[in-house]
Parts: structure tokens; sequence; C-alpha cells
């Protein structure tokens, strides 16, 4: 008999309060139980913990995130029994506070990919040894600061504490009419000529014939389209799909993790050419399953080569006005002070609760999938819809239960029918995908 492989998998966590002392909130035990379906459940943990034993970074993956390490605890009573750490948060607080997250991890025996003490330890597979198999997950980001990413280990220097960033280059085609007004504004500025005298000292690649910087960030081509080309960097694909084989030979099952606010388009909801690639890439590869996180918003789902690409799932929890404190540089964002009080930053960031993912109620609205699969790839796929209670105040809302209607499914399906996927929903809501 073929074995069954179980999994469940969340989307962000961005959880910055501990579940109620007294127990379970209203809606908690029914989403607890859909996942503890799986043998293998997944979570996107996106903060830091500790307990401000570090400075504020310098930069921020948008907000300063930090939790109490008890947070670790109410995740396992969801049923999380794995972490992916990559994300664009994970030197809100420095490499002091990307240290201490591990630490906290590592001392509550909650296994995590993604992050590391140097990049081999980010980039390397974590396993879950389970009755139906052993389980491996490999966790990685394209959203990320530079200083974010690890540094690897060599026999002279240290390695460098960071995430397994997976770097996206960009390249932005013109027509060729367009492509010579775009040198006559850049020769009228200057905007390159500080980067030309570096490149004549050799410090940068000599221009190739028909390329063109715009200033620091931009590299333009002639071509006989508009249109922007996003590529993942070949060293980093390079130690993806090598984690993958090492994860083929020691696992049973093998899920990568891919977070990604890379946009298209005018709508959050599309979903990326690049984020298409790369997970096509991790499946041909070897892998089993990917599960897409960033944006805080639904994205649809494919099924290539009988295996579930899940491009994004959304949040899971969103708490992003309740974090106890903040460093200066997330009141001075503001134009304030950083001795001045919570409300009034947060109040000022949202204009009085009029913009921001916390006044958006599409980012409180997810699913949560559970899959079997077998060595030739899915033979059932089912999703829980859930929403994150927006109706709440700040005090109780952002933990997820059970949505009650059918509009998030019917959503999320009419999304995945555009990659062939068909999902049918039951009168409770869940929804199912035809195989």
């Amino acid at each position: 008999m073929s074995v069954k492989f179980k999994c469940t998998a969340t989307g962000d966590s961005m959880i910055s309060r501990r579940l109620p002392a007294e127990g379970e909130y209203a809606g908690f035990s029914e989403v607890r139980d859909f996942i503890l379906q799986g043998d293998f459940r997944y979570g996107n943990l996106e903060t830091t913990v500790h307990n401000f034993e570090c400075y504020g970074g310098a930069n921020s993956g948008g907000s300063w995130l930090c939790s109490p390490p008890g947070v670790i605890d109410d995740l396992r009573k969801f049923g999380m029994n794995v972490l992916c750490t990559a994300n664009n948060h994970v030197l809100d607080y420095g490499h002091g506070g990307l240290v201490r997250t591990i630490e906290y991890l590592e001392a509550k025996e909650m296994p995590f990919a993604g992050t590391g003490r140097n990049l081999s330890d980010a980039s390397r597979p974590v396993y879950i040894d389970t009755v139906s198999g052993r389980y491996a997950l490999i966790g990685c980001t394209m959203t990320f600061n530079p200083e974010c990413m690890a540094g690897m280990q060599t026999g002279s220097v240290m390695g460098r504490p960071g995430v397994n960033g997976m770097r996206v280059t960009k390249k932005y085609h013109l027509p060729k009419e367009e492509f010579v007004h775009l040198k006559r504004i850049a020769d009228a500025l200057g905007i390159n000529d500080s980067m030309e005298i570096i490149r004549a000292e050799g410090y940068l690649p000599q221009l190739k014939e028909g390329e063109q910087p715009f200033g620091k960030a931009l590299m333009f081509e002639a071509a006989d389209k508009a249109e922007i080309i996003s590529k993942v960097h070949p060293a980093d694909m390079k130690r993806i799909t090598d984690a993958i084989a090492e994860a083929r030979f020691m696992a049973d099952y093998v899920v990568v993790s891919m977070h990604n606010h890379e946009l298209v388009g005018k709508s959050k909801e599309t979903v990326d050419q690049v984020s298409k690639e790369f997970s096509r890439a991790c499946i041909d590869a070897g892998a089993d399953a990917v599960i897409g996180t960033g944006p805080h918003l639904l994205r649809g789902m494919e099924i290539y080569k009988n295996k579930p690409i899940f491009f994004c799932l959304g949040d899971f929890i969103i708490q992003l006005e309740t974090i106890l404190r903040a460093p200066d540089g997330m009141f001075a964002k503001q134009g304030l002070d950083g001795n001045d009080r919570l409300d009034v930053m947060f109040n000022d960031r949202s204009a009085n609760g009029k913009r921001g993912l916390c006044y958006d109620p599409i980012m409180y609205k997810s699913v949560i999938p559970y899959w079997e699969a077998d060595e030739n790839g899915l033979t059932k796929l089912i999703f829980m819809p859930i929403e994150e209670q927006f109706h709440l105040p700040r005090s109780r809302a952002g933990w997820p239960r059970k949505e009650c209607n059918m509009k998030i499914m019917e959503h999320f399906a009419e999304m995945s029918a555009e990659f062939g996927v068909k999902i049918n929903i039951d009168s409770n809501g869940i929804g199912s995908v035809e195989l």
C-alpha cells in the first residue's frame, strides 16, 4: 500500500499577543482541529521573537515587529509543528534580534527553516519525523533588505546571521525609440556619472551592447516591446535546488516555502512571473509542494505535475498594532519623536484608520489547505476558509476563525481557475479540488 502524506499550511503569522489566558477564544478549536489533520503542519512566523534585549534595526520590513517568546507556544497550540522564518522582517531588531529569535525557537524545540547563524544554516532543510514519513522544509524569501542576507562561513571568517535570500535581478526592456529618449534623460541629469567613474576604475562590470543604466537601481535594454524581466540570481537558485536534492535523499516529502512581495500589474492578487517560474523550478528539482506567503492577501493556486503550488496563503494572524514597543525609526517615518506614544504613531501612520493593512478587510481573509499525497502526487486537497475578525477592536482582532459564508472560497476558486484548478464548494464553505 502506498504511503499517504498528510499536510496542512497556514499563511503569515504576524502575532504580537498571547492567546487568551483563560483558554480558547470562540472559533479556535475548529481552526486547530482542521490544522491537526496534517502530520506536517506549517506556519510562517513573520516577526522577531525576544524580550527587547536588542536594538532596533536601521531598516525594517515595513514595521519593526517583535513578539514575546510565548507566541511560539501559542502557534504550537494551533497545531503547527514546523515554521518558516524567512521573510522581510528578520532584521527588524538587527542581527541580535535574529539570533535571539533563533535561540528562543531552539529552546522551545520548534523546528524552523529559512534563517540561520550563517548562510549554510539558513539554507539547510529542516526535517519532521512522523508516522506517515519524514518531511523536509526549505525556507527562503525573495523580499528582504540587502543586509538581511546571511553570509557564508569560510575558513578564516565566521558567517553572518541572516536569511536564505533569493535575490531577484530585474531588467527593463524598452522599444528603441523610448530607449533613445531614456539615454538622453540620463545624460541630461547626469544620473549615471558617478557610476561611470566607478566603472572606469574597474569596480563595476562594463556595459554590454544595448544596456542603459538609469541610476543605481534600474538597468534598461533596447527590445521590441516594453516589459520587465525578473530572474532569481543563479547562485541562489542553485542553492535552493541543491537543498531540494539533499532533502529528496533524506526525506519522503519535500516542501519549499517562498516569501515574496513581488507585484505585477495594478492588483496585489496577480501572481508575478518570477514566483511562477521559481515555484515550478523547485518542483522540477524534486520538491513535492511550494507554499507562498508575503503580500498579506490570498492569491490563486496551481497544480503543477500533480503537485500543489500555493502562491500566497494570505494572513493567518494579523496583529500589527498591538506591539508593545517600537524603536525610534518607526516613529521617525511618521515625523515623530521616538518617545511619543504608540497610539499617536499608529494613528498618524493610518490617517486615523483610513489606510494600511490593519484597515483593509481583504487582509483578514484567507484559507487553510489540507492535502494528502502519495509518491505520484496529490490524492486529496481541501480548504477551510478563515477570517481574522476584522470587526473586533484591535485588542481582540487578528485571531483566525472559520468563515461562515461562501465569499472567501468563491473568490479563491475564481483566482485558481486562471491556473486550471477547479474548486467545488460544499454547504459548509469547504472547498475541494477536482483532481
